[in-house]
């Protein structure tokens, strides 16, 4: 192969990676603004305007608290991923034609979240639907990105790469969020209500969604099925397929189990910090919107930081690494005194420089796991593992809270999903497994 050759190839690579991370920039904005700061308490509020005398709302004639609507939406949401996630995956696979169903995934959840502008007086039936499309096209849309990631990077860049999505992500998410609580918090000075700075901050995370989705879909490319031809079945029966091929190989479900632990530990973490911060500290709602944008700023460093640490270390090692992090912040959290905003800031940085590494070096070890020409398919079983499994967690720290009547106990309760990850983790030898799943094995792994 000449030189120039070899130069084409590097350069068409290079693009191809590029167009890549800009999925990242576009959807995470989703994810930050709309589903973690903006949508749970409004569409609560408007859940509740349309509440009866008892507070209770009554979609399809079923009776809700008007408090849990939100709640149950998103994980209808979550079933709803993952009965479509592998059936796309399959298809995804057997036709090698990502790009065109990437492209509907995003414009489908990126129309959902720009009509959540039109969420105003009682419509919370509008609002959940809208929910349950964006958040399961979001989640069907990841599944996509995450399986190029072995196709566009050879095994010695993908950490690399796998880190700089990550950061491109988490800077998109602060960098809007940003603008959004300048929207949010000074309304008045741009004329226009409280309410209506929401939607306006929910519709243009749908407009930034699509119009970013142009890059990705400009520059990835197609490739011809590798592997062999497969039929696609509907819903769970084609889940129950998935799973019975990756009992084929013990070693990637092993760490497939070890990710579902930790990564159960690190999305309660998330989920349950504000309400850490609110109900034991005492910290208020300025506070903890500020903590979460910290902690996407941070994301960004730690994602890139960690992805260089696991040049020189190897991605598993910095993910182990990166598990005792977990645990030595959630123990300083059981210790931080009440109504000290700068504790909680620091606890916030905490969690920031590990998030994003974690999560990043975890997609890019997993995808050495996979079999060639069944990356859709796996990263389907990896995104569920990522989305739709994570509620042990929740589960431990409600029973933990409502057993001891502390949230610190509670938090600390969660030690043990990176202690058990830790371990299942260590145990699992990925060399062996990434030669057993037919893929050449790193020089540092």
């Amino acid at each position: 192969m000449s030189a120039d050759t070899v130069r084409t190839e590097v350069f068409d690579r290079r693009r191809e990676q590029r167009g890549w991370y800009f999925y990242d920039w576009a959807c995470s904005v989703y994810s930050t603004s709309v589903l973690t700061v903006f949508l749970g308490p409004y569409l609560t509020s408007v859940a509740k305007s349309a509440a009866d005398a008892d507070g209770y709302v009554h979609p399809l004639g079923i009776p809700v608290r008007a408090g849990s609507f939100f709640a149950y939406s998103v994980s209808l949401s979550v079933i709803a991923a993952v009965l479509v996630m592998p059936m796309v995956g399959a298809a995804a696979d057997r036709t090698g034609r990502k790009k065109p169903l990437l492209g509907v995934t995003a414009y489908v959840g990126a129309a959902a979240t720009t009509g959540m502008f039109f969420l105003d007086g009682d419509r919370y039936l509008l609002g959940g639907l809208l929910l349950i499309v964006a958040n399961a096209a979001q989640s069907v849309g990841m599944m996509l990105y995450n399986s190029y990631l072995p196709q566009i990077a050879p095994p010695e860049e993908r950490d690399a790469v796998s880190s700089r999505g990550w950061a491109f992500g988490y800077a998109a998410g602060s960098l809007v969020l940003i603008a959004n609580l300048v929207l949010y918090l000074a309304h008045d000075s741009f004329g226009v209500s409280e309410t209506t700075a929401v939607r306006i901050c929910l519709a243009t995370a749908g407009l930034w969604w699509g119009a970013f989705t142009l890059v990705p879909l400009t520059r990835l490319r197609d490739r011809a099925s590798t592997g062999p031809k497969q039929t696609t079945a509907p819903g769970f029966r084609q889940l129950a397929a998935t799973v019975r091929d990756m009992r084929r190989h013990p070693l990637t479900l092993a760490f497939l189990l070890a990710y579902l632990v930790y990564n159960d530990g690190i999305q309660t973490v998330i989920s349950q910090a504000s309400v850490y911060g609110s109900e034991e500290l005492g910290l208020g709602q300025s506070t903890l919107i500020g903590a979460v944008l910290l902690v996407q700023v941070l994301a960004v460093a730690g994602a890139l930081g960690m992805g260089r640490l696991a040049r020189t270390y190897g991605a598993k090692r910095t993910i182990l690494g990166s598990l005792v992090a977990w645990t030595v912040t959630l123990a300083a959290g059981y210790f931080l005194p009440p109504g000290a905003p700068v504790w909680f800031f620091v606890l916030a940085s905490g969690i920031g420089l590990v998030l994003g590494g974690s999560q990043a070096l975890s997609r890019s070890l997993f995808s050495h796991l996979v079999p060639p020409g069944k990356e859709a398919e796996y990263f389907s079983a990896y995104e569920m593992s990522d989305r739709g499994m994570s509620w042990l967690g929740p589960l431990l720290f409600g029973i933990t809270y409502q057993l001891t009547g502390s949230y610190r106990d509670a938090i600390i309760s969660l030690v043990a999903f990176f202690v058990i990850g830790f371990v299942l983790l260590a145990r699992v030898p990925v060399r062996q497994a990434i030669s057993e799943a037919g893929n050449p094995v790193p020089q540092r792994i």
